[in-house]
């Protein structure tokens, strides 16, 4: 079994590049793809403690997470999608979604 430091570690890297993602990118698009990778190291870490400590709670937490992610995909992805039909971009800058 890996040290939890690995996962640790692994899990911050994954954290700081879907931080860099949202960051940089301006495409919706991508940075909703950043914000899953983010709950992704966020759930990392909660296994990472989880198989450390021997304890499952941090695998019901990882499962609670997961729900919640695959709710925010389909509300998130419609959004984007009503957007780019209204629209026809998903760049953030150019979206001012109070202007319709």
């Amino acid at each position: 079994m890996a040290p939890l430091a690995n996962y640790l570690v692994l899990a911050a890297i994954l954290f700081a590049l879907g931080v860099w993602g949202v960051l940089r990118n301006r495409n919706a698009l991508i940075i909703f793809m950043c914000i899953e990778l983010m709950l992704n190291a966020v759930n990392l870490t909660f296994m990472g403690f989880s198989a450390y400590l021997n304890d499952y709670s941090g695998q019901v937490f990882v499962f609670l997470i997961m729900a919640v992610a695959a709710a925010e995909v389909a509300v998130g992805l419609a959004i984007i999608v009503s957007i780019f039909r209204h629209k026809e971009n998903v760049n953030v800058d150019e979206i001012n979604v109070m202007k319709w």
